[in-house]
C-alpha cells in the first residue's frame, strides 16, 4: 500500500511535466506574495508613531485618585397611557432606566438560602 501511495505522485509528475512546472510556479508566487506582505507590514509599522514616553503617560489628578461610587438604584416605572387612544412616545419616558433609591440599604438574601435569585435550588440545608 505504501509503495503504491508513493509511486502514484511520481508517475503523475513523470507523465505530465507541465503540471509539475505549474505547481512549482504557483508555489513560488504564493511564497513571493507572503514575502511582499511581510515587507509591506514592516514598512507600514516604521511609519507609525512610537509608543508614548514616560512624560506623555496619564497622571493622577491634583485632587487625588478618582474613587468609585456605590449606590442602590431602582427602576423607573413606565408611565401608563390614559386610555387606548393615547400612545407612549420616546420623549415621554425618563432619560435613564433607573434612578437613585430613597433607601441606600443593600438588599441581602436570607441566611439559609443559596444566594441565587430565582435559581429554584433547595438552598443550604
Amino acid at each position: 500500500m505504501n509503495a503504491i501511495a508513493y509511486a502514484i505522485p511520481d508517475q503523475a509528475a513523470a507523465s505530465n511535466p507541465a503540471g509539475l512546472i505549474a505547481v512549482l510556479i504557483g508555489g513560488l508566487l504564493i511564497a513571493g506574495a507572503l514575502v511582499w506582505a511581510v515587507r509591506l507590514g514592516i514598512k507600514v509599522r516604521r511609519r507609525e508613531p512610537g509608543p508614548p514616553g514616560p512624560h506623555e503617560q496619564p497622571s493622577v489628578p491634583s485632587t487625588g485618585p478618582v474613587r468609585e461610587t456605590r449606590e442602590v438604584r431602582e427602576e423607573n416605572e413606565v408611565p401608563q397611557a390614559g386610555d387606548r387612544t393615547e400612545r407612549l412616545t420616546p420623549h415621554g419616558l425618563q432619560p435613564s432606566g433607573s434612578k437613585r433609591s430613597e433607601t441606600q440599604k443593600r438588599r441581602r438574601w436570607n441566611l439559609g438560602s443559596s444566594g441565587g435569585f430565582g435559581s429554584g435550588g433547595p438552598g443550604r440545608t
